[in-house]
């Protein structure tokens, strides 16, 4: 897996990367609309990481400020044929690295509830007991602080 590039897209034809993965993964997969899985939030002013293989987008994620030093970190995807290699885990951490390179220093996460686990591995607390429906999954909002030599 050490061949994987990664790339945190910042122009266009960078994020077209991540749509990818996002269509194949979420769209054709769960069956999402293109209108419930592209939001108000994909633009220029959130920031995307693509993890690629031969150059072929594989996984990505996103992220955007909501507050001062405050993130929302989502639309994590891995492609299903890439799935049980750590690359959730690679992909989310160089997330928080570019997010505290930007200032952030606590990181939410509106995590699907069967994906909660995971994140707690990575460190992330759940906020609240509170489950919550998210497009076709249940979710709760998880939380992380990031601190010094991420």
């Amino acid at each position: 897996m050490d061949a994987l590039e990664v790339m945190r897209a910042v122009e266009e034809w960078q994020r077209a990367g991540a749509y990818s993965v996002r269509i194949q993964g979420m769209n054709r997969q769960h069956h999402i609309s293109l209108r419930e899985e592209f939001d108000e939030h994909d633009g220029d002013y959130s920031k995307y990481v693509v993890l690629l293989d031969g150059g072929y987008p594989v996984a990505t994620c996103r992220f955007y400020q909501t507050a001062p030093k405050v993130a929302m970190l989502g639309r994590v995807v891995v492609l299903p044929e890439y799935r049980g290699q750590q690359l959730g885990r690679r992909l989310v951490g160089e997330a928080e690295r570019w997010m505290a390179e930007c200032g952030i220093e606590q990181v939410t996460i509106d995590a699907r509830t069967m994906a909660a686990g995971f994140y707690q591995k990575l460190g992330y607390e759940q906020a609240g007991e509170t489950v919550f429906r998210s497009g076709v999954f249940d979710c709760v909002r998880m939380r992380k602080t990031l601190g010094p030599g991420r």
